[in-house]
């Protein structure tokens, strides 16, 4: 069915329950293929969503959605979902993203507000949540995306077996660190263009279908090392470090400040390296070019995790050969610009 014909059935499907006649009006879409449509209703306003059910978990959202909830997130509301077909419709919690609000004086405001939901997702309950585990296996195809759509597909590089020994080194060190943390549900996209700020300069998060059961450290990562936005080294590990005090205040068992950041920075190599691949297959797969501005800023990310312990064999071997064959690939390409 095509786009138009889809929207078509949306508009029915909300005026079939609602009894209004108001036409929808597209807002926004996203990386996968969900489009978003705001209608008045009953003197606001919500959002309908188109989510294809081939491809999109909508099941999964509305059962998170309540779990969440439960754990102190603010999420917005499923008001009605028919999932066979694929239509939703939320509650509307505005436009304004959290990334256009991040500066130098305000940064340290909103993200204290993120890891205060991230520590209460934590300490979620686990019986509200039926989740796919985050095991060796997800995460290892996660990374694979980055020699096939980066190296591959995007720049044209063949990996030789001296490569691939490199690859699968590091491959194996980040899926064992990260599977030896503490497991907690895991909203798996929690930046700053999936966080709302609301009317009284609350956060609220969205997008978050794929949650799993994974790694103490992963959202902190997608929050602190945003794919969008870059802040020093030192700020970060000042709010790494806030975050693993909250957790120790409310009873949450975890590691030493340097066994906590290594986490952290592992985790992230293991976040960034599979984002090189997914903005990839986003342009080459998907036709959505915008990605391919974000690509500096994600190599820059992967080029400081793998130089920050140098001691690590497995993180050595692997800048080397990044440095002297994926760099110079990438600086070859019209999207590339160095990024602090």
């Amino acid at each position: 069915m095509n786009v138009t014909d889809r929207t078509e059935q949306l508009g029915e499907w909300y005026r079939s329950w609602s009894g209004s006649s108001e036409e929808l009006q597209m807002v926004a879409g996203d990386a996968s293929f969900r489009r978003y449509f705001r209608v008045p209703h009953e003197g606001t306003s919500l959002i309908l969503c188109d989510a294809p059910p081939e491809t999109e978990k909508n099941a999964e959202f509305v059962a998170l959605a309540k779990g969440l909830a439960a754990a102190g997130l603010r999420v917005p509301t499923v008001l009605q979902a028919d999932i066979e077909q694929g239509f939703l419709a939320l509650e509307d919690l505005g436009d304004q993203t959290l990334l256009p609000l991040l500066q130098a004086d305000s940064v340290d405001q909103y993200y204290a507000q993120a890891l205060d939901l991230l520590e209460n997702l934590a300490l979620a309950d686990l019986d509200n949540f039926s989740l796919e585990v985050y095991d060796r296996s997800l995460l290892g195809r996660e990374m694979d995306l980055f020699p096939e759509w980066f190296c591959q597909s995007l720049l044209g590089l063949e990996c030789d077996q001296i490569a691939s020994d490199l690859y699968t080194a590091l491959r194996t060190l980040l899926c064992d660190r990260a599977l030896a943390q503490t497991q907690v549900v895991v909203h798996r996209d929690f930046h700053a263009r999936n966080l709302m700020v609301l009317s009284d300069n609350s956060l609220a998060t969205i997008d978050f279908q794929d949650a799993v059961l994974g790694p103490l450290s992963y959202d902190p990562v997608s929050l602190l090392k945003d794919c969008y936005v870059r802040w020093p080294d030192y700020r970060v590990k000042k709010w790494v470090l806030a975050y693993r005090e909250g957790l120790q205040s409310k009873g949450v068992a975890v590691p030493s400040a340097d066994d906590f950041l290594m986490d952290f920075h592992f985790m992230g190599l293991q976040r960034h390296i599979k984002v090189l691949g997914i903005f990839a297959r986003l342009y080459l797969r998907d036709g959505k070019p915008a990605y391919l501005g974000d690509l500096p800023r994600v190599i820059a990310y992967v080029r400081r995790g793998l130089a920050t312990y140098p001691e690590v064999q497995a993180l050595a071997d692997f800048a080397r050969w990044f440095g002297e064959v994926v760099l110079p690939a990438a600086q070859q390409q019209s999207w590339f610009h160095d990024s602090d």
